[in-house]
């Protein structure tokens, strides 16, 4: 039997995994980065990709399996791996930009297809700083570990005399030149938001010189040194013995040649193992800021893989010069500018509680990214809605505010505040002149009559207007803290309100409304589109996160209310899809969970079985938590219900998991659910430490009899972001049964603005 692993190739096995035990005393050791990966256009169980790389970094890389510029760059059915790829992707929705991709092989070929290797999970490591995969059509095993802007990879050859690296800069006008043992280049590959300059420049330097080399110019091969074309690549190679291996250090930049030349110093004289050992202690500095101990291994892998897809975005568009200043290529301008920088997150899926994790959890690095939206703004003239890398089309809302506003109430400061509220001010009274999904479209008619009518040509109306709302609740809330003129905010204060101009009190729901003040009609509110966005109006009528306590008032008292919330679970998985003229993921995703029109797959109705803590009914919210914990995530390739979404979904199973969720952020209070391991503990900023204890917990203990905070009874359904920073210890004792006297005053809800509105 020959033994196709080397020495060193054991020694890294051994350095960088470890079993999975309910022992393992790491967390990452729980992370599965393939979790979502089974994923398809018609049905997504997250659509995420293994993503090899450090928490929010600049460059992640990952194996690839799907055609150059193909979206669903690795789905966990395909068979072959094409290349190890760098990639910059937030969803397969707005695809990557800036990537290229490195192909060990043992046969002198270029052509993706023909490169490609057949591989099996069984003979496949995937962890978040470290992959390993076994190349069978070429006899190869390949090595990588990453850091922030840089790479090493390590692959094993079988003896041959065609030891060859492919690398593949793709096809949309690139550069490859080989120079000694290196090859430099760069990439333009991307699917827009950047401007006309933009290109990623990358190098690659072999630890071995080269015996043969060839470039390629648009698919044929030449023996030029260096090609610039509309597809550019390289092969280079050497002879090896069996067991052989080759270690490349990559880097890449944004700015420039010589900056990913510099940006190479994270890896400079650093082998695999140094690499992915610092990278482990990366992932569980991160991840440790919450240890959990439970006897369910299943429920730790899933928690521990959803905190990594909760930190990987938005990433770091930033780099070191010469002086070790912070420095950035804008995606907005071209140019080189200095300071912070952050990209590739969508606030109409992450404002919801991506961002209150950053607030609680890693406030100093939203510090930083609050910084990146003051140069956003200052560069392009408007905050971004969705990022990758510059303004992009997608979605609606003006959430940047909420964005803003929650971390300066929480207390990040450091940045400049000022320059952010006037970018929120100008966010909510003007549209760019571009991308129509950054700023406010139709915020003219929204300033007039008080909603976004629905029959004056802009899509989507009504969650324009319910989004619109809390955005302009938010900016009202921040001009308070930052003591703005009562004539300054008199219009968001006012318009705070304005979700209740598109409430129908005949069907209970959110309604279009045309300009005339009429509703729509026909009005099907099962129908998906239309005035709603990747939903209906059963999912989108709850996003009142800023008064639910009103929402409870126009739905004629919290009987009423409580029957609507049951309805959402009660109506049968029915839809009207012909506004996409088809069923779309997000339909079928609803469809086939089997919990009525409950649709946690998509984001707008996610905060919605929280509502019961206002309505006295709690353990409802308990209830639902659970269901929706235990049937709709797993840390399996399917363990979505639906798009992951830049950490989104994530984040709620992992505020769910403390038994708690920010249904508005910007208020400061989390509404409380219900606790999922026996122990959590939170490590958080000034060196504090939050234990929370779930007595008799079980699948079936979900409901809390009692809850205790520092020793006292403590019976609201909310917690206070302050008491939380302090530190302390919540302890609960749960039941089988609800607890139908705890909770239900009305001194017990949460935050509703109409409420509070006495300022």
């Amino acid at each position: 039997m020959v033994n196709i692993f080397s020495k060193h190739s054991f020694s890294v096995l051994l350095l960088c995994l470890t079993t999975w035990s309910a022992q393992a005393a790491e967390p990452v050791d729980y992370v599965s980065t393939l979790v979502g990966t089974q994923s398809k256009v018609s049905l997504s169980t997250g659509n995420t990709y293994p993503a090899i790389a450090m928490p929010w970094g600049m460059n992640f890389w990952m194996p690839q399996t799907g055609k150059m510029g193909d979206g669903w760059a690795y789905t966990y059915d395909a068979e072959k791996i094409r290349g190890l790829k760098q990639t910059h992707q937030p969803s397969p929705w707005i695809n990557d930009y800036g990537q290229f991709a490195i192909m060990p092989t043992t046969r002198t070929v270029f052509n993706e297809n023909e490169r490609a290797s057949w591989f099996s999970h069984k003979a496949e490591v995937a962890r978040p700083y470290y992959y390993k995969v076994y190349l069978a059509d070429h006899d190869v095993t390949a090595e990588m570990a990453p850091t922030e802007r840089a790479v090493v990879m390590r692959f094993t050859y079988p003896e041959t005399s065609e030891a060859r690296i492919v690398v593949d800069a793709f096809d949309n006008g690139s550069f490859v030149k080989v120079s000694g043992n290196k090859i430099m280049g760069y990439t333009t590959k991307n699917s827009g938001g950047v401007p006309a300059n933009f290109k990623n420049y990358f190098v690659i330097e072999c630890d071995r010189p080269f015996t043969f080399v060839k470039t390629v110019d648009n698919g044929k091969m030449t023996d030029k040194t260096e090609v610039e074309t509309q597809h550019a690549g390289a092969i280079v190679g050497f002879e090896t013995k069996r067991g052989d291996q080759v270690t490349l250090r990559v880097a890449s930049s944004f700015i420039s040649e010589e900056q990913a030349l510099r940006n190479l110093g994270e890896v400079k004289g650093k082998s695999l193992e140094t690499v992915c050992q610092q990278g482990k202690n990366r992932w569980n500095e991160v991840l440790g800021r919450i240890e959990v101990k439970d006897n369910n291994i299943d429920h730790l892998r899933t928690f521990y893989s959803c905190l990594y897809r909760a930190v990987l975005f938005p990433r770091m568009f930033f780099e070191k010069d010469a002086n070790g200043e912070i420095v950035h290529y804008s995606p907005y301008n071209g140019e080189v500018k200095p300071g912070y920088m952050f990209t590739d997150t969508g606030f109409w899926d992450t404002f919801r509680s991506l961002f209150p994790l950053l607030n609680l959890l890693y406030p100093e690095m939203n510090q930083q990214m609050q910084a990146g939206l003051v140069n956003t703004y200052l560069e392009s003239g408007f905050l971004p809605e969705w990022a990758s890398p510059g303004h992009r089309g997608c979605m609606v809302g003006n959430n940047s505010a909420s964005i803003v506003a929650d971390a300066y109430l929480k207390g990040l400061r450091g940045y400049d505040i000022e320059t952010l509220w006037k970018a929120v001010v100008h966010g909510a009274n003007a549209v760019h002149p571009q991308v129509s999904s950054t700023g406010r479209l139709g915020f003219e008619q929204y300033n007039k009559l008080g909603y976004v009518p629905y029959n004056t040509g802009i899509r989507e109306s009504v969650a324009r207007t319910l989004e619109y709302a809390y955005d302009d609740w938010c900016i009202y809330q921040l001009g308070l803290a930052l003591g703005k003129s009562k004539k300054e905010l008199k219009p968001f204060r006012e318009h705070a309100m304005n979700y209740q101009k598109v409430f129908d009190k005949e069907s209970k729901l959110m309604r279009g409304r045309n300009a005339d003040g009429t509703f729509q009609s026909p009005f099907n509110p099962l129908k998906w589109g239309d005035a709603f966005t990747e939903g209906n109006a059963w999912h989108y009528t709850w996003s009142v996160f800023h008064d639910p306590q009103g929402l409870i008032n126009l739905m004629g008292g919290t009987n009423d209310f409580i029957q609507m919330l049951d309805s959402v679970f009660s109506v049968p998985p029915l839809f009207d899809d012909s506004y996409y003229g088809g069923v779309i993921h997000e339909i079928r995703e609803m469809q086939i969970m089997n919990m009525g029109n409950y649709a946690h797959g998509n984001q707008p109705i996610q905060h919605m079985i929280y509502l019961y803590d206002w309505a006295s009914q709690p353990w409802k919210t308990q209830y639902w938590i659970r269901e929706a914990m235990d049937r709709l995530y797993t840390a399996d390739p399917d363990g979505y219900c639906g798009d992951e979404d830049n950490g989104q979904t994530s984040a709620w199973y992992v505020f769910s998991a403390m038994g708690f969720y920010p249904v508005c952020p910007g208020s400061n209070q989390y509404a409380l659910g219900t606790p999922y391991f026996d122990k959590m503990t939170l490590h958080l900023p000034g060196n504090k430490t939050l234990e929370i204890q779930a007595r008799n917990n079980s699948s079936e203990a979900r409901y809390i009899g009692g809850m205790t905070f520092n020793g006292q009874a403590y019976d609201k359904n909310y917690l206070e972001h302050k008491d939380l920073l302090q530190g302390g210890r919540i302890e609960y004792t749960m039941q089988t049964t609800p607890n139908r006297q705890r909770g239900v005053n009305e001194e017990a809800a949460p935050y509703s603005f109409s409420k509070n509105n006495t300022k």
